[in-house]
């Protein structure tokens, strides 16, 4: 069993901060791996893990791959992650106070992290981190903030599906194509209107059975058992619920053409990526395809972007999605090593201008 000391010790990030909330049994980490190219910035992600170390390694892992995203993008920030780890539901008021506390931990950085919404936190969670530090994106817009970015990291993600698709097939349209969207949350249903829209065949997939009983009744989408998701037959499989989904034995059983969602880590390693490879399955790295949430709170909240250009980079998605393929075949390297080489130039140039205010 791993011990948090000795996740600490294999840190290749710049800084780690840990604590133990007693009030309400939690463990609170944040992790900035990278400020080269501004402040570290990275969702607050609340959830049950089977030891502190894993909470710790999870919000590191994820730092990291917020260094590769912000890069890739072209975002002026760093990559940073935290993540507190509850030993089970909390009530309303100990949540709360466990919030406050968290923030208190993010302003004492002072402005060298900035949070914002992640798994099972949402933008009224950051309006109460502003009560006690201004580093928290995706505040409620009835709160000077710019709402949920869950539907732009959505649409970000249809573009990098239509990029995928038109590299593997030699079209981009997206009609009769069979799509399978695993976890239909606030990314994934917004996902599966826009591909319905596009004529795609849509399987949906969630251990929610609500969640996939309402598209089923108001789209009429196709519906497969969470146990049966990587045995199902499609073009596209879209992971879009929580990470490690698809491990090195996991690869022999896929039978789709493209691996493309908005899920943050979805493979169980990044060396995967090689194997995805020499299966034939066209991979879009996680730290690209998933970047509409990014562009979306720091176009809006740091660089003051109208809607145009946030939009405008969010159809960059695709277009980077397509370098990195073509980068990746001229090379004859997986799409991950491509992407991790394009974000490591970007890195070496260095901070550009100021950080955001």
């Amino acid at each position: 069993m791993p011990r948090v000391e000795d996740v600490l010790r294999q840190w290749g990030g710049e800084f780690a901060l840990t604590a133990y909330d007693e009030p309400s049994g939690a463990y609170m980490f944040i992790a900035i791996h990278s400020t080269r190219l501004g402040p570290g910035a990275g969702g607050t992600r609340m959830k049950t893990y089977a030891t502190p170390a894993d909470g710790l390694l999870d919000a590191m892992r994820l730092a990291e791959a917020m260094t590769l995203k912000m890069a890739v993008a072209g975002l002026p920030m760093g990559g940073g992650k935290s993540v507190l780890a509850v030993p089970g539901e909390l009530d309303p008021d100990t949540r709360r106070n466990l919030l406050l506390r968290h923030a208190h931990n993010v302003h004492m950085l002072g402005g060298n992290y900035r949070t914002g919404p992640d798994m099972n936190t949402n933008s009224a969670d950051m309006d109460t981190l502003c009560e006690v530090t201004p580093w928290a994106f995706g505040r409620s817009v009835d709160n000077g903030g710019s709402g949920s970015s869950a539907p732009d990291t959505a649409v970000g993600v249809f573009h990098g599906i239509v990029a995928s698709v038109g590299h593997a097939y030699g079209s981009e349209d997206l009609a009769g194509k069979r799509v399978l969207v695993q976890g239909v949350g606030a990314v994934g249903e917004p996902l599966v209107e826009m591909l319905v829209k596009a004529g795609a065949h849509v399987i949906v997939s969630d251990v929610t059975l609500d969640r996939v009983e309402s598209l089923y009744d108001r789209l009429g989408v196709e519906v497969v058992a969470p146990a049966s998701v990587l045995d199902t037959e499609c073009d596209v499989y879209a992971p879009c619920a929580t990470g490690g989904v698809i491990g090195p034995e996991d690869i022999p059983r896929l039978r789709c053409r493209i691996v493309a969602g908005a899920a943050n880590n979805p493979l169980s390693q990044r060396s995967d990526g090689e194997l995805l490879r020499e299966a034939g399955i066209l991979y879009a790295p996680d730290f690209v395809i998933n970047g509409g949430g990014a562009i979306h709170l720091i176009g809006y909240e740091a660089l003051g972007w109208s809607q145009q250009e946030v939009e405008r980079g969010l159809v960059g998605i695709g277009t980077t999605l397509s370098r990195i393929y073509a980068d990746a075949d001229a090379a004859g390297i997986s799409t991950e090593e491509a992407a991790e080489r394009l974000a490591a130039a970007r890195l070496a140039e260095g901070r550009r201008g100021p950080a955001p205010a």
